[in-house]
């Protein structure tokens, strides 16, 4: 459910929506490429490593991911005695790299939204407008802010694959995250690259190459 607040400093008419995860498909379905969200409850986080686990090899997710927040991330943890964890430094890293795992992760596993950096594939892209899934993205370099905003980290699974293990975060007003591919195929990376096409051609004319 998304529900809309008014962030603290934020500039005339500026509107933030709350939303608490899992998610239900009327919330992402509700979400456009210009919308800003701030997350409570639980996000997941993984990596590289872990997708290949459940994908490619295999091995099912020890916990259901139905309505996840999957967050493209290997964080720097500190680990107590009694093991518990203390996040150090949780970010975003690049989505790409993991975007042949899209799929399964909407449409297999469920998930609502992919927060990362760079975007995803028209492929993926695709996947995402069928499965009633969104990506978000954090402002550049913003890990310090998103760390605070970690309460707790409840659990970890596939420790032997430290740091890209299977990551429980406990979070509060999380983000801000845009909305930058939704689920009727806007995309903002479509976009920009689109512009800076036509610029580039510009250029090229200007040149008279």
């Amino acid at each position: 459910m998304a529900s809309e607040v008014d962030p603290a400093g934020g500039g005339e008419g500026a509107k933030i929506l709350k939303i608490t995860g899992p998610l239900d498909e009327a919330t992402t379905r509700s979400l456009r490429v210009g919308d800003v969200v701030k997350v409570d409850g639980v996000i997941w986080g993984l990596r590289d490593a872990t997708l290949i686990r459940m994908f490619d090899e295999g091995v099912l997710p020890p916990v259901d991911l139905s309505g996840a927040l999957l967050l493209h991330t290997a964080p720097s943890v500190r680990i107590g005695a009694d093991g518990s964890f203390e996040p150090i430094s949780v970010g975003t890293t690049t989505s790409m790299r993991m975007d042949r795992f899209s799929e399964g992760c909407v449409g297999q596993l469920g998930a609502r939204a992919i927060i990362g950096k760079g975007g995803l594939s028209r492929q993926s892209g695709e996947s995402l407008a069928a499965a009633g899934a969104v990506y978000l993205s954090p402002v550049g370099g913003a890990a310090s802010p998103m760390t605070l905003q970690i309460e707790a980290i409840e659990e970890a699974y596939y420790l032997d694959l430290m740091p890209e293990c299977l990551w429980k975060f406990r979070v509060s007003d999380f983000g801000p995250l845009f909305v930058t591919m939704d689920t009727v195929g806007n995309s903002n990376y479509e976009k920009v690259a689109a512009i800076a096409s036509a610029n580039l051609s510009q250029a090229y004319r200007m040149l008279d190459i």
